[in-house]
């Protein structure tokens, strides 16, 4: 008798959830080897689809994740199994019908996903199949870094990179799952299978289609892929790496934006890394590129470390790291600053964009983030992020309550002092104001000198222009210099009273 034929068969399952990509990834290679059979599954509850506050931009994008993660898989002659249903009820009924001994999945990156895991291991163990996870949306296994910072994730960003540079480069990229590497697995995709497990539409999910805009991202780990292969063939510009400046160009959606493919996983971060650092050093000799070159990777990276052990990481209450700001509640403001309707074109053509296209540039964020806080409405970071979170495709859990935390000041930094302005901002960038004319038709022929601030314009220009001010497009909501000065001495106020708290409890441990 061959020894091998004591081994028990493997049966594997290799669960999606972020990281809808075949190259750099580790689980999905440990699913498959050694298997007799192999499945993909991603599990997606309808319920959830219909009552969660995620648009359907977001929806649509993930998708088409699945579609294109599926056809690359048909080319293995595989396929993506997608289950509708809840983990901890789906699960068990899986491993019993697949006879199932192994479980594969992403390393968790956020607390209540980790906690989710934890169900699913424990359910796993209990059916006897073996869970193994690997890291890789992350660049670095984040514990690690926890770990030689005593412990704790580091609160500065300053912190953080001098700990990447005791850690080092991060590890490589596994090679990408091919046909050679399933060859030995059977074949378990049956005739039915488009009707069991096929990728719903939007329709299916609840969703009306009717009006869905045209947007510039196509989800997927094909077009990650192209979309990396166009940044990359920007030479001079990673050569003699300096940081992108804001142009009227760089406001619309580029064929090279990675963000939301690296949200979803259909780019690996490392895969992104380790080409960027590598066609670098091609073009200069061998030289290291500094860590700014990773500026967005590190941000990334840096927001999920500090979120990964606090639960209310998106909450004012109760989280740790976040200042205590009394912030006012207004529901018609908020409504107004969501619409796209404050009376700041510059302001209202973002929140267009952002609605429209589910993608706004980085500094865009930083104005509309500070106009709605601590700029001019003087309203909670967290009402902010539930907007961003259900349309900005590229949000996520723990990068969003991060940037809202920071641009607010109430965690990572307190420049306080520093406010866009929702005019003077937007004339830097895009002195001619063809940005708003855009993504707001209504204000398309005013002139250059007016489109910033219409309600300045003279009677016969607005009639001229089709657009009266305080009828078709509304007056400014807010006179932007005079609540800016008063919301600065709010914050400062906030401080100070911080600066005596923590004082008076120095002084306090001192006497012991």
């Amino acid at each position: 008798m061959n020894e091998q034929d004591n081994v028990p068969a493997k049966h594997s399952i290799h669960w999606f959830r972020r990281g809808l990509r075949l190259h750099d990834n580790p689980a999905l290679i440990e699913a498959v080897k050694g298997a007799t059979t192999f499945r993909c599954v991603y599990i997606l509850d309808p319920w959830f689809a219909s009552s969660s506050n995620i648009g359907v931009n977001k929806w649509r994008f993930l998708l088409e994740c699945l579609e294109d993660l599926d056809s690359s898989l048909r080319k293995l002659n595989s396929r993506l199994y997608v289950v509708l249903g809840q983990p901890v009820a789906v699960f068990p009924s899986l491993f019993k019908k697949w006879k199932i001994t192994a479980l594969t999945f992403e390393e968790e990156t956020e607390p209540h996903g980790r906690n989710r895991d934890n169900v699913i291991t424990s359910l796993a163990h209990d059916a006897g199949v073996e869970v193994i996870k690997k890291t890789s949306h992350t660049l670095y296994n984040l514990q690690d870094i926890i770990q030689i910072n005593s412990g704790k994730p580091p609160l500065t960003f300053l912190r953080f990179q001098s700990l990447l540079c005791v850690m080092g480069p991060p590890n490589g990229t596994v090679n990408k799952l091919t046909e050679k590497l399933i060859n030995n697995c059977e074949n378990t995709v049956q005739s039915d299978h488009d009707e069991k497990y096929g990728v719903p539409d939007l329709a299916t999910l609840g969703f009306d289609c009717a009006n869905l805009n045209k947007i510039a991202f196509k989800g997927g780990e094909t077009e990650a892929l192209c979309r990396l292969h166009r940044h990359l063939e920007r030479k001079a510009w990673i050569a003699s790496f300096e940081t992108p400046k804001m142009t009227p160009e760089s406001l619309m959606p580029s064929q090279t934006t990675l963000s939301p493919y690296l949200r979803f996983g259909c780019l690996s971060a490392r895969e992104f890394y380790w080409q960027l650092r590598d066609l670098f050093k091609k073009l200069n000799r061998g030289e290291e590129p500094s860590l700014a070159m990773y500026g967005q990777l590190l941000w990334r990276e840096f927001f999920y470390l500090v979120a990964r052990d606090n639960m209310k990481f998106d909450q004012m209450q109760g989280n740790p790291i976040c200042v205590q700001i009394p912030w006012d509640k207004n529901s018609t403001a908020l409504a107004k600053w969501t619409a796209g309707m404050t009376g700041y074109p510059w302001i209202d053509a973002i929140m267009t964009q952002l609605k429209k296209d589910g993608w706004i540039h980085h500094l865009a964020r930083h104005a509309v983030a500070c106009f709605l806080t601590r700029g001019d409405l003087w309203l909670s970071w967290e009402e902010g992020m539930k907007i961003f979170d259900e349309y900005l495709l590229d949000a996520d859990w723990s990068i969003n309550a991060g940037m809202w935390m920071w641009l607010s000041c109430s965690s990572f930094f307190a420049q306080f002092f520093h406010c866009y302005c929702p005019v003077n901002f937007g004339k830097r960038v895009d002195p001619s104001g063809d940005f708003i004319r855009h993504y707001l038709p209504i204000l398309r022929a005013y002139p250059q000198e007016y489109i910033f601030e219409p309600w300045t314009a003279p009677e016969s220009v607005q009639k001229s222009a089709k657009c009266i001010i305080g009828k078709d497009y509304p007056l400014p909501m807010v006179n932007h210099h005079e609540v800016s000065q008063l919301n600065a001495d709010r914050l400062r106020q906030v401080y100070h009273h911080l600066t005596l708290k923590v004082s008076s409890k120095f002084k306090k441990t001192d006497r012991y």
